[in-house]
C-alpha cells in the first residue's frame, strides 16, 4: 500500500471522533507552504529588486495575491518558525531565550510536544503531511518532524552555518568563500542520518525533488506540504545549473533556483489538475542578513534586517496562490505566519483545541474576498522582550537595538512613532504629534502582556549541562 495512503488513512482513524465527516476530503483544499531562510523583502522582482530574475514568482504573484504588511513573528529562525507551527507566539511556547536567540547543534530543547501544529491539526483532519527542508525546532529525535504531526521528514535539521568544522577558514571567511566541506550538517530522512556532511550544493534541487515526489504520490488524497529552503542563509550554495547565471552574483544564483523549485511545485500541481484545489504560501521566516555584505539580501526600502525588531527584520515578501479560488491583486492590509494554523483550520475543516490559546487569525475572508483582514495588531518581540507593538498604519518602539551591532537596548519615552504608510523605512518620529496614538499603542501593549504567563525556555538548555549534571548525580 503507497504510504502516502496509508498515512491518510490513520489520520482519519485518528480524527473519527471528533472530525465531523459531512464534509468529503475533496471538499478540502490542499495546503503548500514555501518558506525561505533570511530572504528580503527587496529580494524577489516582483518585489522591486532589479537584477535578480523570478519569473515565476512573479508569475504567481500576478495570478495570486501579493501582501505587503506581512509578518513573520520573530526576527530570528527558531522562533519565528516555532510561531508559523503553532499560530502562538513564541514567548508563549518557550521557544525563546533572553540569552540563546535560536538552536543550536548543543541545545537539547525544542517545540513542546503539547503544542498543535498546523501538520497536527491537518493529519487529524484526513491529510497526509510532509516536512522537507530546514526544520530548527528540535533536532533530537523526540522533537523532529516526525512527532510534531508530520507523516515524513526530509531535510537539515537546523541552520546550514551550524557544525562547522575547526578546520575551516577562521571567521567571516568561510562564509564570504564556502565550501561545503567547511560544514558537517546532517541530512536527515524520517529520524535516519543519510548523509553527513550534506552536499549543499544540491539541498535546493533535492528538497523540490522530494516535494514534487510528495505531490505526485499523494495526488487522490488532500495533503499538507511545509517546504522550508535552506536558502538563502549564509553559506549560500547553487546547483550547478545556476552558479554564476545570475546578475547580482552567488546571491541572485540561490534566489533564481528558490524561484525554478517554486516553478517546479506549481507545475506539478498543474499538470496533476491540483492547481484549483491547492492553497500556496511563499513567504520568509525573517529579514535579511545584512551583516554578511553582498551574501546578505536586501530589505528594500524597509529598515534595518535579520535579528531587528524594525521592518526589516520582520517584514516578509508573501504570496499567496490559488487559481480560481482567490482574487488576484494587491493586499495591503496585516497578516503574518501567526495565521497560518487558523487560516488552514478554518480552510480545511480541521478542529482545533477550544481551550487553545493563539495569537493568530483566520485571515481567509480577505483570501477569498469575502471581507477584511482581522489582523488589526502585530506584537514585535526580540527574544523574550516586546519591543514594538503595531495597530493600523502606526507603530510604536518601545525598545531598539541593532540587530547583530555592540550596542545596547536603548528603551524610549516616550516611544518612537512611525506611521507606516507614509513612512516604511521608519525615518521620521511623529510621537510629538501623536500622543493619542502613544497612549492607545502603550495600553495595547500592557494588555497583552497581561496575557503572557511565562514559561521554560526551550533554547536554554544545552547537551553537554544535562550530560554534566547526570554524571554528578552518577557519582553522588
Amino acid at each position: 500500500m503507497n504510504g502516502c495512503v496509508q498515512t491518510a488513512i490513520l489520520g482519519l482513524l485518528i480524527a473519527a471522533p471528533f472530525l465531523g465527516l459531512e464534509t468529503a476530503a475533496a471538499e478540502k483544499p490542499n495546503v503548500v507552504i514555501i518558506f525561505c531562510d533570511d530572504l528580503g523583502y527587496g529580494d524577489l522582482a516582483c518585489f522591486g529588486h532589479p537584477t535578480i530574475a523570478t519569473p515565476n514568482l512573479d508569475r504567481m504573484a500576478r495570478e495570486g495575491q501579493k501582501w505587503t504588511n506581512f509578518y513573520a513573528a520573530a526576527p530570528v529562525c527558531t522562533p519565528s518558525r516555532a510561531a508559523l507551527m503553532t499560530g502562538r507566539l513564541p514567548i508563549r511556547n518557550g521557544m525563546c531565550s533572553a540569552t540563546r536567540r535560536v538552536l543550536f547543534p548543543d541545545s537539547a530543547g525544542g517545540l513542546p510536544k503539547e503544542e498543535v501544529t498546523i501538520a497536527d491539526a491537518l493529519r487529524a483532519a484526513g491529510y497526509a503531511t510532509a516536512c522537507v527542508g530546514k526544520w530548527h525546532l528540535g533536532h533530537l529525535p523526540e522533537y523532529l518532524p516526525t512527532e510534531q504531526g508530520f507523516d515524513s521528514y526530509f531535510g537539515i535539521p537546523y541552520s546550514n552555518d551550524m557544525d562547522r568544522v575547526a578546520e575551516s577558514p577562521k571567521g567571516r571567511a568561510a562564509f564570504l568563500h564556502p565550501r561545503p566541506e567547511y560544514w558537517n550538517v546532517p541530512l536527515v530522512r524520517g529520524k535516519e542520518i543519510i548523509e553527513r556532511p550534506a552536499n549543499q550544493h544540491m539541498l535546493t534541487r533535492r528538497y523540490t525533488e522530494e516535494a514534487v515526489n510528495f505531490i505526485k504520490a499523494c495526488r487522490e488524497k488532500p495533503f499538507f506540504l511545509y517546504l522550508a529552503h535552506s536558502m538563502p542563509h549564509v553559506p549560500l550554495f547553487a546547483s550547478e545549473d545556476f552558479n554564476g547565471k545570475s546578475l547580482r552574483g552567488l546571491f541572485g544564483d540561490v534566489i533564481e533556483e528558490i524561484d525554478w523549485s517554486v516553478g517546479e511545485v506549481l507545475g506539478a500541481l498543474g499538470d496533476l489538475g491540483l492547481a484549483e484545489k491547492t492553497l500556496v504560501l511563499f513567504t520568509s521566516d525573517n529579514g535579511p542578513w545584512l551583516i554578511f555584505d553582498q551574501h546578505g539580501g536586501s530589505a528594500g526600502l524597509l529598515r534595518e534586517g535579520k535579528g531587528s525588531t524594525w521592518e526589516g527584520g520582520m517584514r516578509e515578501p508573501t504570496i499567496f496562490w490559488w487559481p480560481g479560488r482567490i482574487p488576484p491583486g494587491v493586499v495591503r492590509e496585516l497578516g503574518a505566519t501567526l495565521d497560518m494554523l487558523p487560516t488552514c483550520a478554518k480552510l480545511c475543516k480541521a478542529p482545533l483545541p477550544d481551550d487553545l490559546v493563539l495569537d493568530g487569525y483566520d485571515i481567509s475572508p480577505a483570501l477569498l474576498g469575502t471581507g477584511p483582514s482581522p489582523r488589526k495588531e502585530m506584537f514585535f518581540y526580540r527574544d523574550t522582550q516586546l519591543y514594538a507593538v503595531r495597530r493600523g498604519p502606526f507603530k510604536a518602539h518601545f525598545t531598539t537595538r541593532s540587530a547583530y551591532g555592540a550596542d545596547k537596548a536603548e528603551t524610549h519615552d516616550p516611544p518612537l512613532l512611525y506611521q507606516l504608510e507614509h513612512d516604511p523605512s521608519e525615518k521620521c518620529d511623529v510621537a510629538a504629534k501623536h500622543p493619542e496614538i502613544v497612549a492607545e499603542l502603550r495600553q495595547l501593549a500592557k494588555s497583552h502582556q497581561k496575557t503572557v504567563v511565562p514559561v521554560r525556555s526551550q533554547l536554554d538548555e544545552k547537551l553537554i549541562d544535562i550530560r554534566q549534571d547526570l554524571s554528578k548525580r552518577r557519582q553522588e
